[in-house]
């Protein structure tokens, strides 16, 4: 572990001056009257509550980056000389038909109606912060051509300017979200889906009615504890106005933008935007199942729940109610993670980092599945952004982890191939791009498939959505890869068997087998002549032999 912790981080704008620095307190152990900063408290000293979060917001994502004791570089991937598991029914396994391009990365959830998608992953929830508004077509069309799953965050409803209520408090226009499902939907090859998350200002404003009656969507997602980890934070507002029009639809506003003190220091110029934050809610069986109850009477087929790093409590409750809710998916998001305005100091510090819970998981998901019980698919997020690591949460949570939930990772190739189109449009590449040609068809590895796909319609595909696309490629391409050297020729057969653990903490934490134990009564039985392996058998067993 990194033993030193600086007050001061880049998401943050801040740096220590001293290359010294107090380990518990992370400030220079020699702090100097006079210095001239950027410390943390040096910082805050003038700019208060404002360093609390990453910036500057609605042009960063931010990921925290404390090194945990044991984390998924503690796992690698068994590797096998023979054996070919997940072929289609009757075939065995030979040199002609176990190429890694034929591995079959598909996977599908849903207790009974059922979503695929062509490769294991969704997006985050991209919600109302201001980086997912202005990236969303190409977020959503991208994910619409991969084939791949996208949740469209909390709050969009909440904040949109020209949203309009009816008489009894509940939604009658909502433009953004209107925007959002429509721009999915229109690339939309019957893989993956778009699902629409809520919170409590969403029940409030009646999301699942809205989303349900004028889109027909047919699943919705609830979410325990709102944005922002778990403090219901996402987006700052620029304007009194704006800010003022959000606490009157009933939004937490901070500064309190109706308190004259905080008007004067606006106008001012001190104070230079406001949070906006909803409210914590609470959780119980008898609530959340009728809930449960009540989306369903609406008409969806699926209901989802995404549930955050909080305590072993909350992780038994999500996991059993989900069982005893019929609920289709649910993701569980560790620590530390991404994401658009969440507390610097809560991404570092708080909730239970993703490898543990997913230790948690598959240790709760075992007892339950031992009491007769059919537990809900499951989706791990927290920090993913390889194929390495998708096929260790795979695995890890084998058999009831599907798929990854991947936040920064599949946002930053819509944000890197937009900006890519204006650099040509500018003609003001960068070396690392231009290295590659100067026009799109040059660059891009991926662009002429897509034109075979979509024909005339690739001028309505943004570059941003080829990234993601590509970038979806890489993901396949490279799992393919890692399955096949595991002989494993589908997802469904991955297995915990499929790793080691690199250190005895990460043993004991996961319950996988340490590196000097794992196949060890197979590797001594076979130095013993007690087994004959048959190699060309599709589930690679052993069998008595001499």
């Amino acid at each position: 572990m990194n033993l030193q912790r600086p007050n001061a981080n880049d998401a943050t704008g801040t740096f220590n001056r001293s290359k010294n620095v107090v380990p518990a307190s992370g400030i220079c152990s020699r702090c100097v009257d006079g210095c001239k900063g950027n410390c943390e408290v040096f910082k805050a000293t003038f700019r208060s509550r404002e360093v609390i979060y990453p910036g500057p917001f609605g042009d960063v994502t931010a990921g925290a980056d404390k090194d945990y004791p044991v984390d998924y570089s503690h796992l690698n991937i068994q590797g096998y000389a023979l054996g070919a598991k997940g072929l289609h029914e009757g075939e065995i396994g030979n040199p002609d038909n176990t190429k890694f391009p034929d591995v079959n990365t598909e996977t599908e959830y849903g207790w009974d109606s059922k979503v695929k998608m062509k490769v294991p992953v969704f997006t985050g929830a991209l919600g109302s912060t201001e980086v997912a508004r202005k990236n969303w077509e190409h977020f959503a069309v991208g994910a619409a051509i991969s084939g791949i799953t996208l949740v469209c965050g909390e709050n969009v409803c909440g904040i949109d300017p020209q949203l309009e209520l009816d008489s009894k408090g509940k939604i009658k226009s909502a433009p953004d979200m209107d925007r959002r499902v429509e721009i999915y939907k229109r690339f939309h090859n019957g893989y993956g889906e778009i699902l629409v998350q809520m919170n409590v200002e969403d029940t409030r404003l009646g999301v699942a009615e809205y989303v349900r009656k004028k889109h027909n969507l047919e699943t919705i997602e609830l979410k325990w504890g709102q944005g922002a980890k778990c403090i219901g934070g996402e987006i700052k507002v620029k304007s009194l106005d704006r800010a003022l029009e959000l606490k009157n639809r009933g939004y937490i506003v901070t500064p309190d933008p109706s308190v004259h003190a905080h008007q004067e220091a606006f106008k001012d110029g001190a104070i230079k935007e406001f949070e906006r934050h909803s409210r914590l809610g609470f959780v119980s069986e008898e609530s959340f199942l009728a809930e449960v109850k009540r989306l369903r009477d609406l008409g969806f087929k699926r209901i989802t729940l995404k549930t955050g790093a909080y305590s072993m409590r909350e992780l038994a409750m999500a996991i059993r109610y989900s069982s005893m809710a019929h609920i289709d998916l649910l993701t569980i998001d560790g620590a530390p993670g991404g994401t658009g305005m969440s507390p610097w100091r809560m991404m570092e510090e708080w909730g239970i980092p993703t490898f543990y819970l997913e230790a948690l998981t598959y240790e709760f998901c075992q007892k339950l599945s031992k009491k007769g019980m059919r537990l809900p698919d499951i989706a791990i997020a927290g920090g993913f952004s390889t194929e390495d690591h998708i096929f260790k949460v795979i695995a890890m949570g084998a058999p009831y982890v599907k798929a990854v939930c991947m936040g920064r990772a599949l946002m930053i190739p819509g944000m890197v191939g937009k900006n890519i189109a204006e650099w040509i449009k500018k003609g003001d590449l960068p070396v690392t791009v231009s290295a590659f040609g100067k026009t799109e068809k040059e660059i891009f590895v991926c662009y002429e498939e897509l034109v075979d796909r979509f024909g005339k319609e690739m001028k309505d595909i943004t570059l941003g959505a080829v990234g993601i696309y590509s970038f979806a490629q890489k993901i396949k391409v490279g799992l393919q890869q890692l399955m096949a050297g595991s002989r494993n020729f589908c997802l469904s057969t991955i297995s915990r068997s499929d790793l080691m653990s690199l250190t005895e903490d990460a043993a004991k934490v996961s319950g996988i087998p340490y590196v000097m134990d794992a196949y060890r009564k197979e590797a001594e039985a076979i130095l013993d002549g007690k087994i004959e392996v048959e190699p060309n058998h599709k589930r690679a067993t052993v069998t008595v032999g001499r």
